[in-house]
């Protein structure tokens, strides 16, 4: 396995668990008492956080896809 393959492998390892870091952020703006915000204010923030976490699970399926299960395993 060359470098590259494993490069790829790692980043998108990382990729999926950083999806798991910005659904957990965003239900933490929402429902903890920690963060002293109205409501308009937890929903505002919230919302982009979702979204980004959404756009980051299509990435990452992606990049997983690519590296994990390609049959394009040529030795550079």
């Amino acid at each position: 396995m060359n470098s590259r393959k494993m490069y790829d492998r790692i980043f998108a390892i990382f990729g999926t668990l950083m999806v798991f870091f910005y659904f957990g952020l965003a239900i933490f703006v929402l429902t903890s008492e920690l963060i002293n915000l109205d409501k308009a204010m937890r929903i505002i923030l919230a919302v982009p956080l979702f979204v980004y976490a959404l756009y980051r699970v299509f990435v990452s399926y992606e990049k997983i896809r690519d590296s994990f299960f390609s049959s394009d395993d040529r030795d550079e």
